[in-house]
């Protein structure tokens, strides 16, 4: 048998002295605590509370502390209407706003991560404009780079046809060589000039070179294809072939044809048979470069007026483009502050279907909280109700009264009243922060479940004691790590506790149980009250129901926080009979048999299971 730590905390009086008893600890530290309770009950009106716990086990190991409840230094001064008492409880407690708290529908205030961040919020920008940056910078990049090329394309285009006429040029004036008398002569028929002055516009310079190195005819400035008395290889003088250069004459700039001519062709004598005749043919490049520039300006200029309309039209098209974005804006905000309906996404292009979907996701959450909140109000206002009309009606009355002990007892309602009034403001805010939880709910950690039961019930083994009602808690001695959320699973736990001291009569027991079993994790609770009948138990878990016939004023709101607290941790909520109560024993009486008892198991996810 696993060993466990065995705790439980009651009240005993006997011939009117009361006592408090930790089992397992310390004799003298327990009639310590004894005299100090029974002092303390002295203090607080005297009464003798009668009857004893009905357990006493053996304990193992720590567990709840049973120390009493410090005594008062000094006993209140007296009080001709005995109200001190009555409020004491109201006045110590701390004042309850009604209404709504921040910290549940509003949006949290950022965390210091959040206020850290590395990354601030960047400045707003258009899409649109973005597009068209990106559309545009490439055409504007693109166009003078188109320029360029078409300037060399224009170039190459205008030198084919004056090379052409360049070459035949040549050829022509190869034709006028001829051999008279064993000489070589150049024979300029007024034939051949005309053709190559046809176009006075142009300069043209020719050039005839004998075999013996002399200049026959032409213009002696027009330099030879190589220098004198440079080695030239013999595919450079290739006899026939019309080779094209850029030269330099002056201040000119040049474009030479020249030509290899053979003598023994012509019939030259043997000794000039293997030297080549040359003819050399130039124009200046006037003509050249204005047929390019008037290719460039029949393809440029049409740019300057296709490059204007090419961005108009890419600015329509993007206009056109976003315009179902415009359109859904527009929707948007014509639709009323309290419209929270999808929005259709049928008229919707393709890249907008993820956005309206995110987008109408949202809007169901939001509609859920909405919800929720306007819940929230509405069961608040009607809860509230009955409280507040009593606690008006109470002091009416009490104003009304001259008796001291009738206002007295006037006054104590007015208590009960403001207690229960306040123990149902929280229990609504304690749901709400839950409901709100299960929205957005944050990351799970580690809490160690045994040390916070351990702080529920140190909380409410006075409340306990006042009903004698023996509350003691069972888990075992090492940590109980699970998956959570710190204060909602005290909320819990607390809730749970509340539960079934409320509906537990004096003299029964109120049992916290924590159990491991590999990844899972259990957490009992279990009273000896009346139970819940088998029909009624998915009801209980409901807001604001509240078993018929229990004879307690409680709001319905405990076990309905349970639920919620549960559901956002994943956990699984079990409400049945409790099988340790005395109803279950042999020979139980029939007054036994009519408290069956309550067990609530909740089943949480263990911090081991992702160790």
């Amino acid at each position: 048998m696993t060993e466990r730590s065995w705790r439980r905390v009651w009240r005993r009086a006997t011939s009117g002295e009361a006592a408090i008893l930790a089992v397992g600890g310390d004799p003298a530290a327990n009639a310590e605590a004894a005299q100090a309770s029974a002092r303390g009950a002295a203090s607080a009106g005297g009464a003798s509370l009668h009857g004893a716990g009905p357990h006493a086990a053996a304990s193992h190991g720590a567990g709840l502390h049973g120390d009493a409840p410090e005594p008062d230094p000094a006993p209140p001064p007296a009080d001709p209407l005995g109200v001190t008492g009555a409020y004491a409880a109201v006045i110590a407690q701390p004042p309850v706003a009604l209404g709504m708290p921040e910290d549940v529908f509003v949006r949290p205030a950022p965390s210091p991560a959040d206020e850290a961040d590395p990354h601030p919020q960047a400045a707003p920008y258009s899409l649109f404009g973005e597009i068209l940056d990106w559309m545009l910078a490439p055409l504007l990049l693109l166009w003078p780079m188109s320029i360029a090329v078409t300037y060399l394309v224009a170039q190459s285009i205008a030198n084919t046809p004056f090379d052409r006429a360049l070459e035949a040029t040549v050829r022509t004036l190869a034709q006028q060589v001829q051999v008279r008398d064993a000489r070589m002569v150049f024979d300029f028929t007024e034939a051949a000039r005309e053709i190559l002055h046809a176009d006075d516009a142009a300069g043209v310079y020719y050039q005839v070179w004998s075999a013996d190195g002399q200049v026959l005819s032409g213009n002696k400035d027009l330099p030879p294809p190589f220098p004198p008395g440079v080695q030239v290889e013999d595919e450079m003088t290739v006899r026939g072939i019309v080779r094209f250069r850029p030269e330099t004459m002056g201040d000119d700039q040049l474009r030479v044809a020249s030509l290899y001519l053979d003598p023994s062709v012509y019939g030259g004598a043997e000794e000039t048979a293997d030297a080549p005749v040359l003819v050399q043919v130039a124009e200046t490049l006037e003509k050249r470069a204005a047929l390019a520039s008037e290719i460039v300006k029949g393809v440029i200029l049409p740019q300057f007026l296709i490059l204007p309309i090419a961005v108009l039209l890419v600015w329509a098209g993007l206009s056109r483009g976003i315009l179902p974005l415009n359109q859904l804006q527009r929707r948007i905000r014509a639709r009323a502050p309290d419209d929270l309906s999808p929005i259709n996404p049928n008229d919707a292009p393709e890249e907008l279907l993820p956005l309206i979907e995110s987008f109408n996701d949202l809007l169901a959450r939001l509609d859920t909280t909405v919800s929720r909140q306007r819940r929230f109000i509405a069961d608040a206002a009607h809860q509230m109700k009955t409280p507040l009309a009593g606690l008006r009606t109470q002091a009416e009355l009490a104003l009304r009264e001259h008796d001291p002990a009738e206002l007295r007892r006037r006054l104590h309602n007015v208590a009960d009243s403001t207690e229960r009034a306040t123990r149902l403001i929280n229990q609504l805010l304690a749901l709400a922060r839950a409901e709100a939880q299960t929205v957005q709910a944050p990351p799970l950690e580690s809490v160690e479940l045994v040390g916070l039961a351990r702080d529920v019930v140190s909380d409410m083994f006075e409340r306990a004691l006042d009903k004698r009602i023996d509350l003691g808690l069972e888990a075992p001695d090492e940590p109980v790590p699970v998956l959570g959320m710190p204060i909602m699973l005290a909320e819990l736990v607390k809730n749970l506790v509340d539960n079934a001291l409320r509906y537990t009569p004096g003299g029964g027991a109120v049992t916290v149980r924590i159990e491991s079993n590999g990844g899972l994790v259990t957490l009992e609770v279990e009273d000896t009250g009346p139970g819940v009948a088998e029909h009624e138990r998915p009801l209980v878990f409901e807001r604001f129901y509240r078993v018929l016939g229990s004879g307690q004023d409680g709001s319905g709101l405990g076990l309905a926080i349970v639920r919620e607290i549960a559901a956002q941790h994943g956990a699984e909520v079990i409400l049945s009979f409790n099988p340790r109560a005395p109803a279950f024993r042999e020979g139980a009486s029939d007054d036994e048999r009519r408290l069956p008892g309550c067990l609530v198991r909740v089943t949480l996810r263990s911090a081991f299971e992702t160790g």
